[in-house]
């Protein structure tokens, strides 16, 4: 083990120090890879491997920000399209913003109809602004704000926020001042529960690698005790917020893993059977087949079609998308995922409880888990109005956009939940049920894509040993998992669209 400092060079690579410490580690020198990152991290005059990245972002140099300009140039120069005396740009000036490529495979006269329907979405009563926030390479967050041109205030941390907002915008109303204890403001663990040490370096790992504006951690086993952290933002935007344990998130397809369990409540009442049709307890939409079972629209595999994601989430009455019929043209008995299918079954269980269903989840699973932090919005909440986070998009150069929209399938995508009220989920969901039906929904019913099955609800890895979900929504994504072997839970938040397997499969693999 070397004892020597090394100082860094101009431009350090991070990736090549990950690599030197996995090197180091696989040649025997250490044990484990913390104690190699941990070796590496002093030997370059850093107290920890956190430390170490933090000054390697500091020498990083800015990229180049070439979406940013771009959607500030559309939202600026089409703001009034829909106005009579707005003039369309010509195709001298296009050049200037659009690349040619994109000219030459969408000429002027299709693309410049296309700019000009976003109007109605860049200004106007009702509407939110768009905003672009560019991420990048900044010191530790700190106290200290930005001015950037034009008077305006950049987030904590050297994230600018450039908003598109018409003059004579809505003003955001006033925040509520914070009244929970300092422990969960920061973001420490509930319940008194420690972060482990590792935990802590894969969060900081992950929120730099994947450039994240806010990740949210929690896992618990069913005979220890319950941590949770918070890394990052709840909104980037003026007045920036930092984000806590107690921020809430959209849970995305997440949500039909209580959606399944607050069926399975219904089954073991017995006021409907896993192999009934389901057509048999749907009063105002039908299944183009009636065949179609309890069960098959619990694993995915009934082939009733699901509409795009983009036009989903649009429709403020999802039967608009159907008429009265849920069309099932796929072939039964293989997964198909199905956001259709759990909106069907969401007005199975409004039928069979007389409540909307967002009532009935909350009295059938929420409520009985200790869930408050949990619930189902029908639009967007405002910052000042909860513990709520502002999602984002990325582009390919690290340019945010904030998204806000929310599934209007509520028993498909409409949990908005916070990652302790996860965790307590996934430890305690089979306690609702009787032991069998639990184990049914942990058992295989049809082959996933790859090497996992699909349950009742449940996607199964039996060679990674876990049970779980994820979901992704505008400006949202989320992961569940529970390893099979020893039952530990645990969940991952943040207010990105992003693939978050890779960060649960690390963290799962880290911990004992």
């Amino acid at each position: 083990m070397s004892d020597h400092s090394r100082s860094l060079p101009d431009r350090p690579n991070l990736r090549y120090l990950k690599n030197e410490a996995k090197r180091r580690l696989r040649s025997g020198e250490f044990t484990t890879l913390h104690e190699a990152q941990l070796t590496v991290a002093r030997e370059h005059g850093a107290p920890s491997w956190a430390a170490l990245k933090r000054l390697v972002e500091d020498r990083a140099v800015p990229p180049r920000r070439h979406a940013s300009r771009q959607l500030r140039w559309i939202a600026a120069r089409f703001a009034d399209a829909d106005a009579p005396a707005w003039n369309a740009p010509a195709e001298e000036e296009l050049r200037e913003h659009v690349h040619e490529r994109l000219l030459e495979a969408m000429p002027p006269e299709e693309l410049l109809p296309r700019l000009m329907k976003l109007a109605p979405r860049l200004h106007g009563p009702g509407t939110s602004a768009l905003s672009l926030v560019e991420d990048t390479p900044h010191p530790r967050p700190g106290p200290a704000r930005l001015r950037r041109p034009g008077g305006g205030r950049a987030a904590a941390g050297g994230r600018r926020t450039h908003s598109a907002a018409p003059a004579g915008g809505v003003p955001r109303p006033p925040r509520r001042r914070d009244r929970r204890p300092a422990a969960d403001r920061t973001g420490h663990p509930y319940r008194g529960g420690t972060s482990p040490p590792v935990a802590v370096e894969v969060a900081e790992e992950v929120f730099a690698e994947f450039g994240l504006p806010g990740l949210a951690l929690a896992s618990a086993g069913p005979r220890d005790t319950a941590w949770a952290l918070a890394r990052g933002w709840a909104a980037l935007e003026d007045p920036s917020e930092p984000l806590t344990t107690r921020h809430r998130f959209p849970a995305g397809c997440v949500t039909t893993l209580v959606t399944a369990t607050a069926v399975l409540r219904l089954v073991a009442d017995g006021r409907v059977g896993l192999d009934d049709p389901a057509d048999r307890h749907l009063h105002t939409v039908r299944l183009a087949d009636p065949a179609v079972t309890v069960r098959e629209l619990l694993s995915h595999t009934g082939g009733v079609d699901t509409p795009p994601a983009w036009l989903a989430d649009r429709v403020p009455d999802p039967t608009a998308l159907f008429g009265r019929v849920i069309p099932c043209g796929g072939p039964r008995g293989r997964y198909a995922d199905s956001d259709a299918g759990y909106f069907a079954l969401g007005l199975l269980v409004e039928n069979l409880t007389g409540s909307p269903f967002p009532q009935a989840a909350t009295d059938l699973v929420l409520r009985p888990l200790g869930m408050a932090d949990s619930c189902f919005p029908d639009h967007w909440p405002a910052r000042a109005d909860a513990d709520t986070v502002t999602g984002y998009a990325a582009f390919e150069d690290g340019t945010l956009i904030s998204r806000h929209r929310v599934s209007t399938m509520p028993a498909a995508g409409g949990l908005w939940t916070t990652a302790p009220d996860l965790v307590r989920f996934g430890l305690s969901w089979s306690t609702l049920l009787p032991g069998e039906l639990a184990r049914q929904a942990l058992t295989p019913q049809a082959a996933l894509p790859g090497t996992g099955h699909t349950g009742l609800g449940w996607e199964l890895d039996r060679t990674a040993d876990t049970a779980g979900h994820t979901g992704h929504l505008p400006g949202a994504s989320a992961a569940l998992a529970v390893r099979l072997r020893d039952g530990r839970v645990h969940a991952t938040l943040t207010n990105r669209s992003t693939p978050l397997e890779p960060i649960n499969g690390r963290l799962l693999r880290a911990l004992p």
